[in-house]
């Protein structure tokens, strides 16, 4: 599905572009919003989209879709069958809402939490979970989809996307750049740097930023003292707030970031207000951390729950719809739970390939000690 509706936006100063407006219906900390946690459209002097019962649809679609294959990896690794999982509930909204927004040739950098814009790149879910199973390296060809492998190195992408954004821009190319990384990430030096570089060679790039308030067991007030989209006004950018729970601020903040980059008029910081409802990752206990109250304060604000209220009162989806959803999502479930055990065991010496493109005497060098390593058990045994 692609959304085709424009996101369109009334004249407005500069100015406005570094702060985040608030509507009446918004609290604080202020952000764009145009769907409200109890399913109202509001309106935002800046931000509107119009959208159709099937565009809507298909994204409430999304975002169920890819919540119950979050579920579904997560359980696979309850049972031993993943090493590792990164979690992605309660960020469904931002990841579809920003997936959405993107052209075809755009091109994305990832973090390694990113489940739902890899789906809306065509990224097959069961690729996500090789890498998290042990049997490669990441599992499909970035070109294929413009979708570049997940990134476990904190805040290292944001290079790798400026960097490709520069290309882009003395290629002459029209298309943009998105990076995506969480706040605990924008205390990365590799964030900065690459804020310096976009700003100073204008290169048409969004830095999207999934503030889901905790950096593992690090809350966000310890990593800044200003709001993080804030920052780019000392880069020389716009930076802006978005309601990370609402699907369609996210989209319509989004796509404008895109235009923006692809009009030559340089990087953008968006900063997605939200909750990381699970754990860090399958590793991590966040009872030691947080408290109860706040995930409950947040589960209120569930972006899917948000979504289908509004959906329901319009009456742009009935019964049928829903019930014909919830088997689609069984069905997903259990396709990835199948494909999760056929994945093969590799062979032990694939581990040294694709280090470098053209080999290397290093990796040569540890290959054979490998193979001598492996042979001396053979010898024990005769």
């Amino acid at each position: 599905m692609t959304v085709e509706s424009t996101a369109a936006r009334k004249p407005r100063r500069s100015s406005k572009r570094t702060s985040a407006a608030k509507t009446p219906q918004s609290s604080e900390p202020q952000l764009v919003q145009l769907l409200t946690p109890e399913g109202e459209r509001v309106e935002h002097p800046d931000y509107r989209i119009d959208l159709s019962a099937d565009e809507l649809r298909a994204l409430y679609r999304d975002m169920v879709l890819t919540r119950r294959f979050d579920a579904e990896a997560t359980a696979l690794q309850r049972q031993g069958e993943l090493g590792l999982w990164a979690s992605l509930l309660g960020q469904e909204a931002a990841q579809i809402g920003s997936g959405r927004a993107l052209r075809d040739d755009d091109y994305v950098f990832p973090t390694y939490r990113e489940h739902g814009v890899a789906w809306c790149r065509g990224v097959d879910p069961t690729n996500l979970l090789g890498m998290f199973r042990g049997v490669n390296h990441g599992g499909w060809d970035p070109n294929s989809n413009n979708f570049h492998l997940y990134t476990i190195v904190i805040g290292s992408q944001t290079l790798h996307a400026t960097g490709y954004a520069m290309g882009v821009a003395k290629d002459g190319a029209d298309s943009a750049v998105i990076a995506y990384f969480g706040d605990g990430a924008s205390s990365q030096g590799d964030v900065a740097e690459s804020f310096t570089f976009a700003a100073v060679y204008n290169a048409p790039v969004v830095f999207f930023c999934q503030n889901n308030q905790w950096a593992i067991s690090e809350p966000t007030e310890r990593q800044t003292r200003v709001p993080l989209y804030q920052r780019a006004q000392g880069y020389g950018f716009p930076g802006v707030r978005v309601d990370g729970n609402d699907v369609l601020a996210c989209l319509a903040v989004t796509k404008d970031a895109l235009e923006r980059a692809r009009r030559g008029e340089g990087p953008s910081l968006v900063e997605a207000f939200t909750y990381r409802m699970g754990a860090h990752t399958t590793s991590d206990d966040p009872t030691k951390y947080r408290a109860d109250e706040e995930r409950a304060a947040w589960e209120a604000k569930d972006p899917i729950l948000r979504l289908r209220t509004y959906l329901e009162k319009q009456e742009f989806a009935d019964a049928a719809f829903f019930a014909a959803l919830d088997e689609e999502s069984e069905s997903l479930g259990k396709r990835v739970r199948e494909a999760v055990r056929a994945m093969p065991d590799p062979a032990p010496l694939a581990m040294f390939e694709h280090a470098y493109v053209d080999g290397s005497p290093l990796v040569d060098e540890e290959r054979a000690q490998f193979v001598a390593y492996q042979a001396s058990f053979a010898e024990e045994g005769n």
